[in-house]
Parts: structure tokens; C-alpha cells; sequence
């Protein structure tokens, strides 16, 4: 399933809304995404995943490039993914540096 990949601003927020499958084919589309993410300096770039029904180890790397790319000061937060995608994250350890919510 392709990957669609949408981004608006909602205050202090950069909201980035993913549907499909984060795998190593759609990922430089996120990474597109998150690069104009980290031009908007809001303070938390939040990554809707509730669409997203499969997350390859790319989309894990994709969850670092945009730790790395946003910087210390903008937290990263995943909300809504299913729960094989949030078991994936939290295995990872990546849930020890980004927000992982259910909302």
C-alpha cells in the first residue's frame, strides 16, 4: 500500500499524517516530509499514525532521521499507532526518546 504523507501547522504544532505502509519504498517520501517539518520551528512535530499499518525497520530509521533532524529542543510525538507498530517502537527503545501516545 503506498504511503500518503500529509503536513499542516496547528499552533506550536507540525502535524504530519501518515496512511499506508512505512517501508524502505516510502520512506524518502516521510523524510521529504519531516525536512520541511524542521523548517516550521515549532516546538513539537507530532506524527499521526493511525493510518499506518505496517512499519518496517526503515520507518524506525525515519523515526531517528526525524529525531535528528528537528533537534533536542522539538519533541517528537507518535500518536495513534496500532499496536504492532507501537509494540515495534517501544522494542527499539525509541519510546525513551519521542512521546508514544494512543491518542
Amino acid at each position: 500500500m503506498p504511503l500518503s504523507v500529509s503536513l499542516s501547522i496547528e499552533g506550536d504544532t507540525t502535524v504530519i499524517e501518515l496512511t499506508g505502509e512505512l517501508d524502505a519504498k516510502t520512506a524518502p517520501e516521510f523524510h521529504q516530509t519531516i525536512e520541511k517539518a524542521a523548517g516550521h520551528g515549532t516546538a513539537t512535530v507530532e506524527i499521526r499514525m493511525a493510518g499506518v499499518g505496517y512499519m518496517a525497520s526503515a520507518g524506525l530509521r525515519s523515526l531517528v532521521f526525524a529525531q535528528q533532524k528537528v533537534g533536542g529542543e522539538v519533541t517528537i510525538k507518535v500518536t495513534g499507532a496500532i499496536e504492532p507498530v507501537a509494540r515495534t517502537i517501544r522494542t527499539a527503545g525509541l519510546d525513551r526518546s519521542i512521546v508514544l501516545s494512543d491518542d
